[in-house]
This record gives structure tokens, C-alpha cells and sequence, in this order.
């Protein structure tokens, strides 16, 4: 089963922490095995108590929350995007939300930089009306 990018996010914020599963599942107060289903993508679409409880003891910073709250329940962005989204800290949910509606072609993978510079210079450009 390929990881989910939700639970690609979710393991690196966790090892960012320097937590372990058990540490995590104990601070946020749920089954260590839950989280690990939800790392590994054999759970998705955890509920709203759980992603608060996982964001309070991950100490996520609001953007970090706002991004794994939408990717909960937006299981079709790909994992590639979440981890380019994780490393680039200057990307901000509305602009990952709208670079996971983008349609890629071809079998390259997608240049998830070039993708944010996109959408960026199109935000601009709708600033100035």
C-alpha cells in the first residue's frame, strides 16, 4: 500500500519532534497502533478530536496543522507534494490546496517548485487586479 501523503507528513512532523510512535500515541492520548496506520496510509480520514489531539502533541505550528488537517481529507494529493510542502516552509496551505488541483502530465515527476512559483506569480497578478 503506497503512504499517503497525510501520513508522510504526519511521520516527518513526528521525527522532526523527535518522537517515536509510542511517545507520540501517548501525548496525543491515542493507540500507538492507530498512529501507526495513519503514518503507513492503512487508516485515513482520522477525526477532527484526533487531528487536534496529534497537532497539540506534535506542538505543529498553525500553517503545520492547517496543512494536515487538509490532507486528512484530501487523500488524493500525492505524496510528493506533501513532502515538497514540509521541506519549503514558505508554502502556505491555499497555495498547496491549489497546487494539488493541478493536473500533471507525463510520467516525469512533477516540479513542485516551479508548480509554487506558478501559482505564486498568478496570486500576484490577481493582487494587482
Amino acid at each position: 500500500m503506497a503512504q499517503s501523503a497525510f501520513g508522510i507528513f504526519l511521520r516527518k512532523l513526528r521525527e522532526r519532534r523527535g518522537l517515536s510512535l509510542r511517545e507520540l500515541a501517548q501525548l496525543a492520548g491515542i493507540d500507538h497502533a492507530y498512529v501507526y496506520r495513519l503514518e503507513t496510509g492503512e487508516k485515513e480520514s482520522p477525526s477532527d478530536e484526533t487531528l487536534t489531539k496529534l497537532i497539540r502533541a506534535l506542538k505543529a505550528l498553525k500553517r503545520e496543522g492547517d496543512i494536515l488537517r487538509y490532507l486528512a481529507v484530501n487523500q488524493s494529493v500525492s505524496a510528493g507534494l506533501a513532502e515538497y510542502v514540509l521541506e519549503d516552509q514558505t508554502v502556505s496551505p491555499e497555495e498547496l490546496k491549489m497546487a494539488a488541483h493541478m493536473a500533471y502530465r507525463g510520467s516525469a515527476r512533477p516540479d513542485y517548485k516551479t508548480t509554487i512559483e506558478r501559482i505564486r506569480r498568478m496570486l500576484g497578478d490577481e493582487e494587482r487586479g
